[in-house]
């Protein structure tokens, strides 16, 4: 399922950070190494077919690196 966030995201709140994040080495791996935080919040997606919703997210992100790898975890509406 294809979407893209649409404007801010709402609600932050830290999950893990560090080596509390399971997938840690591989993020490290891929974006290179940053102090990792994952993160989850609300905001509105826009889907593939037009259709824009209120939705939970939660995505990684580190400092110089940026947000990362946007998963949908329920939606709200």
């Amino acid at each position: 399922m294809r979407f893209e966030v649409i404007g801010e995201i709402e609600n932050q709140e830290l999950i893990a950070k560090g080596t509390s994040i399971r997938e840690i080495k591989r993020l490290e791996r891929v974006y290179g190494k940053g102090q990792w935080r994952k993160l989850k919040g609300r905001a509105r997606a826009r889907f593939s077919s037009g259709i824009i919703k209120l939705v939970e997210i939660h995505w990684y992100e580190a400092h110089g690196i940026g947000k990362k790898e946007f998963k949908i975890k329920r939606f709200l509406e």
